[in-house]
């Protein structure tokens, strides 16, 4: 440290040109007696006296008549000193100010510094150095030029820019290069503060962008890569020139004084990576622009240093954002492959950086290194591991979250970090209430998360959680079941500990036993005023508490029990001189003595009718058409207030009799709860898309959407047989150029040898199989995955109980390969599996049980198919996708049924089976369906089906074609599903025995409801029938279907639709794809989506639009649409809360096929 202090004392003098008259100290020996004086030092309070007498001498020194302009400069260099070890020495403001304007360049110079370091831009004596500046600007010297439009360009008030703007625009024409720089430079700060003021100009900032100086090119960069991030499509002309940019930066044709360690311009690389990536996300053709300089920039960035790892870093994140190509990607796993494995800690914090932000995309690159992830846990530096439980986070599903939580908890427990603990706490409440597999494990969770976190955490996470105790489930035995938990938690509670319980959680203790302790049978009102009464005489318990406390006792106090109680409390604590709590034990004492009066203000919580709250105030309409027709002024909102505030309050900088029209930034009208006619120009509020910075969220603008409240939307698990193989799914898996995707090679690796550390290894595989369970592009579960994962029921959700079956009761559950009356294994794993049909991680077509028996040559090389999971009776999912056609042209479609014993390839889009459409009813035949595809069939009979569509119900109508001379006797069909109601349409019961005679199609139709909204759902059934020997034949079959199958345009007037809106609580947003080649981008963009998904378009108003749609005999599903930054915001609402997102999933899918 004191060889940097020597160094910095023999730079001093540079600054201090002139030298100090004879006899007198110089300036330098001053400032270097102030900092030898500070780092000699011992003790906080040695410094602060001598900071406080240096200070002291100077504000003498600054009054005084006498001091020069040369000890003026020096009095400057020693405040600024003084304020960047955070003290106060506001005095010298003013004098920094004055030098600034008077003096020698020199002066200038040092006043302009103190100015930029001392000031903000919301200072008020900003304002005394603006005519300084405008003179500075308008000179010929170019030094005083360069210290005008550096100090703009650092700090300026906004008022000011119309007044300074015209000098800065002309000096992009400035012959000088270092002037036109600057003046770039100081245009990004007015972008940055006042965006529309400088909207008229874009065509000088594309002129700097073509400059013949590559500082002004790279300056422009600044300005372009914010314009770029609002509004990418507008700049989409502009790829060509970036990239060739690009090109030439890589290949070293910029001057060698931007070089930095050989590497040529490393940061310019950087910020033109970052603008290629958001304008080739979702790009096909501006991404293949790209594909050529990335891929030289990966080749060119092989060097061992510092700044090529950076440029890596971002060239993988430019990689996996625009549309992807296989080479590219493979190549940027390889680079995160050996950040991971790097024994640096940089790098190896790097390559999870990067591997948290791809893994949405490619969950098997997680799957490659989940035992280096593993070892990271319990890694000595404390920013690994924090960035690995991020990962972990990222990746959580169902089957993972006790493992993933309490890995969380663990590093919350021991961290002193008040951020962290703040993020942590956070993190476990959302993984807790997406994924919770019991109740009485959130309990559990919760009760934790409140213990650890305290007072700390944010205010939203204790509101939740009593909200969802509130509201509970449409199931009323889970909802008497959670709350019980709770109320048996609190109570133990209360009598173990309280004086460690935090504010807040000892609020919702309160509040919990004040509404729900009368679900505990035999725990009496008085035995929790007993527990409650001691909190109020905790020394740490504050008034807010208190009046928590005495709230939850006033609703416990019925009952002549309770009454000494809560007069022994007034008489306590009635002294108090919080008047909130002596009006809280008023209230207390009172209605526990008049227990009618307490019913009537307290009412029982299951006689209140739910509460409709009116957000938008229409009941007061009529008051304001009468105020405004009286000539009262309309509502303006407090952010256009202070804008016009602040207008009226700004100077002039124009001569009096002359106007200068401030352009404003444009406002927009606050939004509201609805989204109906009254709010249909809704800006940017706390009801917008736009995700807000609370806990570390994260930006998904445009991103392929993988995840939702199922976790990661592909599951499987491995045989048990098949664990002792450690397979390395290859991380390539995407779309290639035709539509189609390669499939994914598997790479067998022997069991290792046992060693010494063989029981440590085998730890942990056992914590990779509990972490990375879940994962997968078709349910491999990678390397050193132990076993089958057991189905997880998946968070907090509103669950119907019922069960539909067309065989009566449900058939019970065993091993599929065992029971010949077994339901497919596909109903149970389909919402799941078939998620990422057609994504980037989808093998491109659906995988038939032939190819669970490859060839010796083969097996190496064979993909991870789900079938050799199925039993060999079965066939696969009859292509549960909704949208098959468009995403499937160059792929392998064959269709896979089950011939006897044998497996035969149906190509599905030969003719359809037999001509079978003529024998669809005739009440059926003009309704819209789909292809009719066969089911199964043997040796006599052919199953086929598709579903019809009507207006109030989905029927499947399914054809039975017997081709033999013989009858099929005592033919019967039997269908269950766990997300389908399966009944009969016509022709008796649903099992009833028929004949199916030779040579002849039998129709039968069956009603679908679904119970509950998945995006994709299945069907299991069995044909059974007797041949004409007598032996009994029974054929399984699956048949898929999707959530658009159940989905109806739901007719509502604008009025409706925002009571429709007001009454539904669940809401997912999003931001999707926009139709941006089309002349009206939203209404081609929502009759997409309507002419795809069965939505009815409501209302399109401006830049915005109404949807509304219905599940089949369910709730409604509202939309609301709007244009934002190219994409479009759309904000779902539902009472089922899995409704948004399977809706949002499908919206996805239509618009991602255009």
């Amino acid at each position: 440290m004191s060889d940097v202090v020597e160094r910095t004392l023999t730079a001093l003098p540079s600054l201090l040109s002139s030298d100090p008259s004879p006899g007198r100290p110089s300036s330098t020996s001053k400032l270097g007696t102030l900092i030898r004086g500070i780092t000699e030092l011992t003790s906080k309070h040695d410094e602060e006296k001598l900071i406080q007498r240096e200070l002291v001498s100077i504000k003498e020194q600054v009054s005084s008549p006498n001091t020069t302009m040369r000890q003026m400069k020096e009095l400057m260099v020693r405040a600024v000193y003084c304020e960047m070890l955070g003290y106060e020495a506001s005095f010298s403001y003013i004098h920094a100010i004055k030098l600034a304007q008077q003096g020698t360049a020199l002066d200038k110079r040092v006043g302009y510094l103190a100015v930029s370091l001392f000031l903000n831009e919301s200072h008020e004596l900003l304002l005394l150095l603006v005519n300084t500046v405008l003179k500075d600007l308008q000179s010929t010297n170019l030094i005083e030029v360069c210290m005008a439009l550096t100090v703009v360009g650092q700090v300026f008030p906004k008022d000011m820019i119309p007044a300074i703007l015209p000098m800065v625009e002309e000096k992009l024409n400035h012959p000088k290069e270092i002037i036109r720089r600057k003046a770039v430079l100081a245009l990004y700060k007015f972008y940055l503060i006042a965006p529309n003021q400088v909207q008229h100009i874009h065509s000088k900032f594309r002129k700097a962008l073509c400059d013949k100086d590559p500082g002004v090119m790279s300056a422009s960069l600044h300005i372009y890569l914010e314009m770029v991030t609002e509004k990418p499509e507008s700049y989409k002309d502009l790829v060509v020139s970036f990239v060739t940019i690009l090109k030439q930066v890589v290949g070293g044709k910029l001057p060698i004084d931007f070089n930095y360690h050989s590497v040529p311009a490393p940061w310019l690389q950087i910020q033109l990576l970052r603008i290629l990536s958001l304008l080739g996300k979702n790009d096909r053709s501006a991404s293949e622009m790209m594909y050529e300089v990335l891929d030289e920039s990966l080749r060119r960035a092989e060097m061992n240093h510092n700044i090529t790892y950076a440029i890596l870093f971002e060239c993988v994140k430019t990689i996996y954002t625009i549309h992807p190509k296989a080479e590219l990607l493979e190549k940027a796993a390889k680079c995160i492959g050996n950040f991971v494995l790097s024994p640096k800690i940089n790098l190896k914090y790097l390559g999870l950086k990067a591997l948290t932000y791809v893994v949405q995309q490619d969950a098997n690159l997680a799957l490659q290194h989940q035992m280096t992830i593993i070892e990271c846990l319990d890694h000595s530096d404390l920013i690994i591991k924090r960035e690995t439980l991020e990962l972990l986070f990222r990746i959580t599903n169902g089957q993972n979250v006790k493992v993933i939580v309490e890995k969380l908890l663990e590093f919350l427990r021991h961290s002193k970090d008040d951020y962290v603990t703040i993020d942590l706490g956070g993190k476990v409440t959302e993984l807790a209430e997406k994924y919770s597999p019991d109740n009485s494990w959130f309990i559990r969770t919760m009760n934790t998360v409140f213990l650890l976190v305290g007072d700390q955490m944010q205010p939203d996470i204790p509101n939740s959680f009593l909200r969802l105790l509130s509201e509970g489930f449409e199931s009323a035995e889970e909802d008497q079941q959670l709350r019980l938990l709770a109320v048996d938690s609190y109570v133990s509670l209360l009598q173990e500990q309280t004086a460690r319980l935090p504010q807040r959680f000892l609020q919702v203790i309160s509040w919990v036993l004040g509404e729900y302790s009368s679900v505990k049978e035999g725990l009496e009102p008085a035995t929790v005023l007993r527990l409650l009464a001691p909190l109020l005489d905790l020394r740490h318990c504050s008034s807010e508490t208190k009046s928590w406390v005495l709230a939850a006792m006033t609703k416990l106090s019925a009952g002549p029990a309770c009454l000494p109680l809560a007069q022994e409390l007034a008489e306590r604590h009635g002294g108090s001189l919080d008047t909130t709590l002596r009006q809280r034990l008023h209230e207390l004492q009172h209605l526990a003595s008049d227990g009618e009066l307490l019913r009537r203000v307290l009412p029982c919580g299951d006689g209140l009718e739910p509460l409709e709250v009116d957000s938008s105030l229409s009941f007061l309409d009529g008051f304001v058409s009468e105020a405004l027709a009286a000539g009262a002024a309309p509502y303006k909102p407090p952010h256009q207030r202070q804008e016009e505030l602040a207008q009226e309050k700004a100077l002039s900088v124009e001569p009096y009799g002359l106007s200068l029209p401030l352009s404003l930034s444009s406002s927009s009208i606050a939004g509201r709860l609805s989204p109906t006619v009254l709010s249909m120009s809704s800006g940017l509020s706390g009801n917008s898309t736009e995700l807000s910075p609370k806990g570390g969220a994260l930006r998904l603008e445009g991103v392929t959407r993988v995840w939702g409240k199922e976790g990661y939307l592909a599951k499987a698990a491995l045989k048990p047989e098949e664990a002792a193989k450690t397979e390395v799914p290859c991380p390539l898996s995407v779309l290639q150029e035709g539509g189609s995707a390669p499939r994914t090679p598997v790479v067998s690796l022997p069991a290792p040898a046992p060693g010494p550390s063989l029981q440590a290894e085998r730890e942990k595989q056992q914590l990779a199989s509990c972490l990375f369970v879940g994962l997968g592009s078709q349910g491999a579960a990678g390397p050193c995955l132990m076993g089958k994962a057991e189905p997880t029921r998946h968070g907090f959700r509103k669950k119907v109980k019922g069960q539909g079956s067309s065989s009566g009761a449900r058939e019970p559950s065993g091993d599929p390969a065992s029971s010949s009356h077994s339901p497919s294994p596909l109903s149970a794993q389909s919402a799941m599996d078939n998620l990422l049909c057609g994504s980037p991680l989808d093998s491109g077509s659906t995988p038939s049980p032939a190819d669970s028996a490859p060839s010796p040559a083969d097996s190496a090389t064979s993909p991870a198919d789900p079938a050799p999971h199925l039993p060999h009776d079965l066939p696969a999912n009859n292509r549960p996708c909704d949208a098959q056609e468009d995403l499937t042209e160059d792929t392998d479609t064959s269709e896979t049924v089950v011939e006897g014993n044998s497996v035969a390839v149906v190509d599905p889009y030969d003719p359809e089976p037999q001509c079978l459409s003529p024998h669809l009813p005739e009440e059926l035949c003009g309704l819209p369906r789909s292809e009719i595809r066969p089911l199964c069939r043997d040796a006599s009979l052919v199953l086929s089906a598709c579903c019809v569509r009507t207006d109030h119900s989905s029927l499947l109508v399914v054809f039975v074609s017997n081709a033999s001379d013989s009858a099929a006797r005592r033919f019967a069909l039997q269908m269950t599903s766990g997300d389908l109601e399966v009944s009969r349409v016509c022709g008796g019961p649903e099992e009833e025995e028929e004949h199916v005679e030779g040579h002849s199609v039998a129709v039968y139709q069956y009603s679908l409801v679904p119970t509950r909204p998945s995006v994709h759902m299945e069907l299991a059934g069995r044909a059974s029938y007797q041949r004409p020997d007598g032996e009994p034949q029974s054929t399984p079959f699956s048949y898929g279907l999707s959530l658009p199958d159940f989905i109806r345009p739901l007719s509502v007037s604008t009025e409706e639709y925002g009571r429709l809106w007001l009454a539904s609580s669940n809401d997912t947003k999003q931001n999707l794809a926009l139709l941006s080649q089309e002349p009206d981008p939203l209404r081609a963009t929502l009759h997409r989506l309507r002419d795809r998904l069965q939505l009815n378009v409501v209302d399109i108003i401006a830049s915005e639009g109404i949807v509304a749609c219905q599940l089949l005999q369910g709730p409604p599903c509202l939309m609301h649409c709007r244009l934002n930054a190219g994409s479009l915001a759309v904000w779902l609402r539902s009472s089922l809360p899995e409704l948004p997102d399977c809706l949002l999933y499908h919206c996805q899918r239509a618009l991602a096929q255009h």
